[in-house]
């Protein structure tokens, strides 16, 4: 029941600091995790430090064996056994600096395996899972304003930028911050003066990184919108494939998205071009320590203010990791900037209101009589066009009732808002003289089958589509139904019968087929009420005999909405109703109708019965009307 977009007021955008505290209370989820692999950056830094130390107490031993220099103190307090062979000495260091490789090597593999499980085995699957859990409670108004690329985008790349701002973010941001503390703290013990000269530059750097933090959101806003008109264009084309290759324009579909394809590269383009200007950049400043380091390092051992081993090799390998450390700013900017562009549309989804929801305190009611009425019910998509104005109906079990009108009289709508896909904005609708507002949503659209104009299948065996709203049905229950839909037949001629997996929307099917199928899983559920969207309207007579034949069936007891334009459709209802501008202005059976002057009898007149134009009499009073 397709309804045309509505207007929906945008809420106001959270800033970036309400993204940033939404995301630390979602990655709060997680701190066991995130604890755990912190601590296993902790001990690799330990063991680096470690690493560094020998190295550097090695290379200070030998030139005191060498050169006869003293061996100066060193700040891991670590005394080598004077009464070894020299070289025994230098084999215990370079064990101990394999044992300590080997280990770090572990360990990173643990870290990895635990970053990997922590991010994409929770937080993803979980994210995912409550996008698409709050994606199925949203009312249709919410998918009406968003495109199918859009909340496809949603659920698989904004939820994994959000994940970016997890691993490579927030741990690489806390392992940075402890890591260029403790580089700091162990340099400046080693030389406060070395180190101030080394990292004058740093300040620069934190700046340069706040500015292209600021410069670089704005893009990649603009790329995710591309990628998501990208992503709509591929999914339009697929869904209307055939009527592509109908018209011969496939040469015109494949430019349509190579324009939006080129259109992603370009502006992606544009982003790593600015990525790839900052990571130079931060680089070559971080070099200019090295040069300070050689230099005024140079000068200290010469004059021995500073050990070569322990002193200046060490300072130049923890420099080194200073700076590594340092030029992560670059990705962790990068990354910042695209999970809080993906947070930004997740948290839209997970914030959507949810307007059609059961009642705290919901009436239960398993089983309904069907009664149906409309009491002085308005409905506006934005609040200002109404679609219905004042409309009034009632509907008792069993009866079957028509819906003529020309497109946007609001017959979808009138039929939408039974099952409550959407609220009336005005006066209610009452089901058995209740508010279908208070009754629970389960209970209402579990006693309501739908069988639209274009039923949707899904890629699974038939008789999986046919217990889809019943799925606990026994195959003796599926089975009657398909005979109350004129479908057990055709379904036996199939290759495995019931068994038998169905194409993507079930192609393999005719139109008439797949109609008889979803009228199967709509009697299934033994509907009180059953809504019939047009369900005739795209198939040829024959197939439309076949359809009525189990229609007829399905309609038997049942309280029967049904948007018809035929008169072989509209003659069965016990009673027809015309809208124009979401009013009914005409109300009756087909033969008091005929004998009225109206939209009725002009629709009428123009039905095809039999190959010939339909010429019904026209009463003496309206003459040459």
């Amino acid at each position: 029941m397709s309804a045309p977009p509505p207007a929906v007021a945008a809420a106001p955008a959270p800033s970036n600091g309400e993204l940033i505290r939404r995301l630390f209370r979602l990655t709060w989820r997680y701190r066991l995790g995130c604890v755990k692999v912190l601590a296993i950056q902790l001990v690799l830094l330990t063991m680096g430090i470690f690493g560094l130390s020998f190295t550097g107490l090695g290379i200070d031993y030998i030139r005191h064996k060498v050169e006869g220099v003293p061996l100066a103190p060193n700040r891991l307090h670590l005394a080598l056994p004077e009464d070894w062979p020299w070289l025994h000495v230098l084999a215990l260091l370079a064990g101990l600096i394999l044992v300590l490789a080997l280990s770090r090597a572990l360990l990173n593999y643990v870290y990895f395996v635990s970053v990997n499980k922590l991010v994409q085995q929770q937080l993803v699957v979980d994210l995912r899972g409550e996008v698409y859990e709050i994606l199925q409670r949203l009312s249709f108004r919410f998918f009406d304003a968003n495109t199918t690329g859009s909340i496809i985008t949603r659920v698989t790349s904004d939820v994994q930028a959000v994940r970016m701002f997890v691993d490579q973010v927030l741990i690489q941001s806390v392992i940075m911050v402890i890591s260029l503390t403790v580089y700091v703290t162990y340099m400046a013990s080693l030389s406060p003066g070395l180190t101030v000269a080394c990292l004058a530059t740093t300040p620069l750097l934190w700046g340069m990184a706040a500015w292209f933090s600021r410069a670089i959101q704005p893009a990649y806003a603009q790329n995710r919108t591309l990628v998501e008109k990208m992503v709509q264009t591929l999914a339009e084309s697929v869904q209307g494939i055939a009527v592509t290759k109908g018209f011969g324009r496939e040469a015109e579909d494949r430019a349509r998205f190579e324009t939006a394809n080129q259109a992603c590269y370009d502006q992606q383009l544009g982003i790593f071009w600015r990525v790839s200007l900052f990571s130079p950049a931060v680089g070559f400043l971080t070099r200019i320590n090295m040069m300070v380091l050689l230099g005024y390092g140079g000068w200290l051992v010469a004059h021995d203010q500073l050990p070569l081993g322990t002193g200046l090799v060490v300072f130049a390998g923890l420099l080194e990791q200073f700076s590594g450390q340092v030029n992560n700013i670059a990705g962790i900017v990068n990354s910042v900037q695209q999970s809080l562009i993906g947070a930004r549309r997740v948290f839209e989804i997970l914030d959507a209101p949810i307007e059609v929801q059961s009642a705290p305190q919901a009436v239960r009611r398993a089983r309904l009589e069907g009664a149906v009425r409309f009491d002085h019910v308005a409905f506006s998509y934005s609040g200002i066009d109404p679609v219905l104005r004042d409309l009034n109906l009632e509907v008792k079990p069993g009866q079957c009732v028509a819906i003529l009108g020309a497109t946007g009289a609001g017959k979808s709508v009138l039929m939408s808002l039974i099952p409550r896909f959407y609220d009336p904005t005005g006066g209610c609708v009452l089901i058995d003289g209740i508010d279908a507002r208070r009754l629970h949503l389960d209970d209402l659209r579990r006693n309501i089958g739908l069988v639209f104009q274009e039923s949707f299948l899904f890629s699974n065996t038939v008789a999986a589509n046919i217990a889809f709203g019943h799925p606990d049905a026994t195959p003796q229950q599926i089975e009657k139904a398909a005979r109350v839909a004129a479908a057990h037949d055709f379904i036996m001629q199939l290759p495995k019968g019931y068994d038998t997996v169905l194409g993507e929307s079930g192609s393999s099917l005719s139109g008439g087929q797949r109609q008889r199928l979803a009228i199967a899983r709509a009697v299934l559920l033994e509907p009180a009420i059953l809504l019939l969207d047009d369900p005739t309207a795209a198939i040829d007579s024959e197939t439309e005999h076949e359809i009525f034949e189990a229609l007829d069936r399905a309609i038997a007891g049942r309280t029967t909405f049904i948007v018809a334009h035929r008169l072989s459709t509209l003659r069965r209802a016990d009673f027809i109703i015309v809208m124009e501008n979401g009013r009914i202005v005409q109300q009756g059976r087909h033969e008091q109708l005929m004998q009225l002057p109206g939209p009725y009898r002009r629709v009428a007149n123009l039905q095809l019965v039999d190959g010939r134009e339909l010429q019904l009499e026209r009463p003496a009073a309206e003459g040459a009307s």
